[in-house]
């Protein structure tokens, strides 16, 4: 009998600082919560990174990668995001690129190197791609949300995951009376 591959929840966010100028380098930060479920309990890690002159694209896709790089085995994963440009990329757009070789019809594909690093990632994975509607009041989301925009602000990255300060944001979140009826410690439902 094959012993279960881990579960491991992801949530990820990107931040771009200054999109709307053209004459200068708008600094990125991409951000992950890694969530597992172990002994009745959520062990909670967050990992960072930064770029000093990039794009939101870019960085959505550098918090998958930078997410599924620190995997150690392969996972089931939840992977969830408000990139509809990372979620509709590897759930739609690029099994039709790889099938053309890595082309597209209407011209070459932007990001081709990161697409193909994470396409790199993929198959020790089963993946569940999940988009969220951003700024709409999800914790998780505006969390790490929370922390792309640090480290982009910062430029400051983590080579290795590192406790996670989203219980300590979700209660000074609560001193502002939001997401008052979020439950952080309940199981995933598999869980039971």
């Amino acid at each position: 009998m094959t012993k279960p591959r881990p579960r491991v929840f992801i949530h990820a966010d990107e931040s771009c600082l200054g999109n709307q100028y053209s004459d200068r380098d708008s600094p990125g930060g991409a951000a992950v919560l890694l969530e597992t479920w172990k002994d009745g309990q959520w062990e909670r890690r967050d990992l960072w990174t930064s770029d000093p002159s990039t794009t939101n694209n870019r960085m959505a896709l550098t918090s998958a990668i930078v997410a599924l790089e620190v995997l150690k085995a392969g996972c089931e994963i939840s992977f969830v995001s408000d990139s509809q440009y990372l979620v509709k990329g590897v759930t739609e757009w690029m099994p039709s690129w790889k099938r053309r070789g890595w082309k597209r019809k209407a011209g070459p594909i932007e990001n081709l190197d990161l697409w193909k690093r994470l396409d790199a990632l993929l198959p020790d994975h089963s993946i569940r791609w999940e988009w969220v509607r951003g700024h709409a009041g999800h914790p998780k989301n505006e969390y790490v949300n929370d922390l792309a925009i640090e480290a982009a602000s910062e430029l400051t990255a983590v080579d290795t995951p590192v406790a996670s300060g989203f219980e300590a944001w979700l209660e000074a979140e609560r001193h502002k009376g939001r997401y008052l009826d979020f439950h952080e410690f309940e199981p995933p439902p598999e869980a039971g």
